[in-house]
């Protein structure tokens, strides 16, 4: 039979397990990168960047870290350097064409299309193809070339290409100021090198203060001292860690355990869960104080007016979460980094001026750590509005995904990475697992009618346990319960014996254990053929692609 044509758009890490996937099943993927490396985000990113997750948590089921990586939190060059061995041992290089922006796709077939009908790109319904128009650009002369595909899979992501750039009434942005104004985006994409003489000795102004301004303000302030101090201008105090172990508890056991989800109402949930949930509610909430408590007994938050309005737990289920520098303060302290709260701002000739502020901040260069428009970059591949429209109603909506990967009116074609969660690593490898088992025929999925009543729970959900940040689709804090959700689609078997302990309080990680120890102290029942496991030529560790402990394969 001739192998089904699968294209993957980005070679980050979601695009990387889905060529890995289709490979293991016969597909014929070919995956289009328009950088020219792999790695998406990681592959252009600040110097002092490193993992904001322990690697333990954001490591491939079946590839582990190498031993020469000691650090809880690797450096950027160094989870580079794994993502790249992934790809070399796995051989998916040669699939991958780089320099290669796909312009746009388009669906040829019967708009009719029902999902519950088709039995996966190995079976006899074929509905129809996607045309993939690619510009690529290596050579001198700019190629465009339009590949036709059996199925797509976007991997793009939501953390780059479009910037999102604050609007200014007229007179007030960025045209009135006689410095440089760029995005985290642009700094991130300079070389290192370049990068440092582009601050070195210059007054900066950093807009924002998640994970990409707080790296950037560290840079500057390394460079500059308090001689030449770099401004952080933000709006909202948002909960920053400075370590993963609240009074010696890691956060693991406090939110990423089936008996911490206890504790959260779910999407979907029955009248014994929701009751369970109320009930344990006052614990959630006390969990929740206990790690403030401890945050603001390590961090001077209450010093310098920083302590959030929201509670840990909100912002957690938000994916708002950081890992404050080590340094940070220090650097407050001694001047090299200036914090600056504000509703706004806006610009002047000189520089900056905050909103209600008589005078302007002084400045040489702004850089804007404002995010991206990752909803209108995905809602601008296709050539069909309804399609657009489909994705997201408007550039606030959220990504309605049924289980978080199928648009459920988009034949064809699923989106991996658009939503977040504690270690986005192994929830995109197990939904890459997910599709590919939909691609051969593994299992149907239920009718549009039914995927839009599921998508609407989670939108239920994510409203309410995230607020206005619903639209980053976060599942942090009901991780098991989703990935559960997979498993059973699948034909996992997640029953079986279970211990009380093992099952409710065990973590959710990517196990590595030898299998006779794994097997022994578990008391699994294993089928071979559900056993998603795979021993590596490196080691006899076995690697599971697993929730947590409890699952049965």
């Amino acid at each position: 039979m001739e192998k089904k044509q699968v294209v993957i758009i980005g070679a980050g890490i979601s695009g990387l397990v889905a060529c890995k996937y289709c490979l293991s099943k016969g597909f014929h993927p070919i995956v289009f990168e328009s950088d020219g490396d792999i790695g998406g985000v990681w592959a252009k990113t600040i110097r002092t960047t490193r993992l904001q997750t322990f690697k333990e948590m954001y490591q491939f089921s079946d590839f582990p870290w190498p031993s020469s990586v000691t650090q809880d939190y690797p450096a950027q060059d160094q989870v580079l350097n794994y993502l790249r061995s992934y790809a070399t041992h796995f051989d998916l290089m040669k699939h991958i064409r780089f320099h290669s922006v796909v312009k746009e796709i388009d669906y040829q077939g019967e708009s009719s299309f029902v999902w519950s009908q088709w039995n996966g790109i190995g079976g006899t319904f074929l509905p129809g193809k996607w045309k993939v128009t690619v510009v690529t650009s290596q050579s001198q002369a700019p190629l465009t070339k339009v590949y036709d595909a059996d199925f797509v899979i976007l991997c793009v992501g939501r953390f780059k290409d479009v910037p999102n750039i604050p609007a200014f009434a007229p007179g007030t942005g960025p045209e009135v100021f006689q410095g440089k104004v760029i995005h985290s985006m642009d700094y991130a994409s300079m070389d290192h090198k370049k990068a440092e003489e582009f601050v070195k000795g210059k007054r900066v102004v950093v807009v924002g203060f998640q994970k990409q301004g707080l790296d950037i303000a560290m840079e500057c302030s390394s460079l500059n001292g308090p001689e030449n101090p770099c401004t952080v201008v933000y709006r909202k105090d948002r909960w920053k860690i400075s370590d993963f172990a609240p009074w010696g508890i890691p956060l693991q056991y406090l939110y990423l355990n089936r008996f911490s989800e206890l504790m959260v109402h779910k999407p979907g949930e029955g009248f014994l869960l929701g009751m369970l949930a109320t009930l344990l509610s006052p614990l959630r909430w006390g969990i929740s104080k206990l790690v403030e408590i401890h945050i603001k007994k390590k961090l001077p938050l209450a010093k310098y007016d920083m302590v959030p309005e929201r509670s840990f737990s909100k912002d957690m289920r938000s994916c708002l979460l950081a890992i404050m520098p080590e340094d940070f303060f220090n650097r407050v302290e001694s001047g090299s980094i200036v914090l600056q709260k504000s509703p706004g701002f806006s610009f002047h000739k000189d520089g900056i001026m905050l909103d209600g502020g008589i005078k302007p901040i002084q400045t040489d260069i702004v850089i804007l750590a404002t995010g991206f428009k990752g909803i209108q970059k995905l809602k601008n591949i296709f050539t069909s509005q309804d399609f657009s429209d489909f994705i997201a109603v408007s550039p606030d909506s959220r990504v309605a995904l049924y289980r978080e990967c199928i648009q459920p009116r988009i034949p064809q074609l699923a989106i991996i990475g658009f939503s977040e969660s504690f270690s986005n690593l192994f929830t995109s490898e197990i939904r890459c697992r997910w599709i590919v088992e939909l691609l051969d025929g593994g299992f149907k999925l239920p009718s549009i009618e039914e995927m839009e009543k599921d998508i609407s729970n989670w939108d239920d959900y994510m409203k309410n346990s995230s607020g206005k940040y619903y639209q980053r689709s976060c599942i942090t804090a009901l991780d098991i319960w989703y990935n559960d959700q997979l498993c059973k689609d699948m034909g996992w078997n997640l029953d079986g014996k279970r211990d009380f302990g093992l099952t409710y309080f065990s973590l959710m990680v990517p196990w590595t254990m030898p299998i006779h120890n794994f097997i022994k102290n578990h008391d699994l029942r294993m089928n071979n053929k559900d056993f998603i496991m795979q021993r590596t030529a490196r080691s006899s560790t076995v690697f599971c692609l697993c929730i947590d402990t409890s699952c049965v394969f």
